[in-house]
């Protein structure tokens, strides 16, 4: 029986992938090419054949980033096929489940608040990807019956943001703990406000 052939990553796929766990682990701003490289088992000459410069390297980790979250919606949407309502209480769960990590490093979101520069090509990815996530929310909640979808979208933006500030500061004994328990109560109050309406 001839043995599995392992397949070792290619420099390119090396790079991206030390990048990003250095950037998760250090920040954007926190690690250069040379570390990089290191981490990669590779050379600074053979990072910049594959990207252009470090801000280039970024985009491309991020872009990748933006495909995994993908898996995200698609999951919802292929777990609750055709119940707006199942995917949104899906959402709050998975979200919950992203908030209390050990490592909840949202690379999206920790970039945005690392690159300030308006000008850096990085950022301009990000704020578009927001704006998609945002919209995407958005459209998910009114299709829920959600009357003022875009206020919840703003709640719950608030309330995930900060359970994942509060869990890096406060850990298993802090709030974010309760995340899904009060991400669900401003749903329902959002969506009982929404029926009153119509009686």
């Amino acid at each position: 029986m001839t043995p599995a052939v392992k397949c070792t990553p290619r420099p390119r796929e090396r790079i991206i992938d030390a990048a990003r766990e250095l950037f998760r682990k250090h920040g954007i701003k926190g690690i250069g090419v040379d570390a990089i490289a290191e981490a990669a088992d590779s050379n600074k000459m053979t990072l910049y054949r594959h990207f252009g410069s470090k801000d280039d390297l970024i985009v491309v980790c991020l872009k990748a980033a933006a495909e995994e979250a993908e898996e995200f919606w698609n999951g919802l949407q292929a777990a609750n096929p055709g119940d707006p309502r199942a995917q949104l209480k899906d959402w709050i769960h998975r979200a919950g489940d992203f908030v209390t990590v050990e490592n909840c490093n949202c690379e999206i979101l920790d970039a945005a608040a690392q690159l300030i520069e308006t000008d850096h090509p990085a950022r301009h990815f990000v704020e578009d990807i927001r704006k998609l996530y945002k919209t995407r929310l958005i459209d998910l909640c009114r299709d829920a019956g959600v009357a003022d979808a875009e206020m919840l979208v703003d709640a719950l933006t608030l309330l995930i943001e900060g359970a994942r500030c509060n869990w890096r500061s406060a850990g298993p004994e802090g709030a974010a703990t309760r995340f899904v328990k009060v991400a669900e109560i401003v749903v329902a109050d959002f969506m009982n406000h929404a029926n009153s309406r119509h009686d």
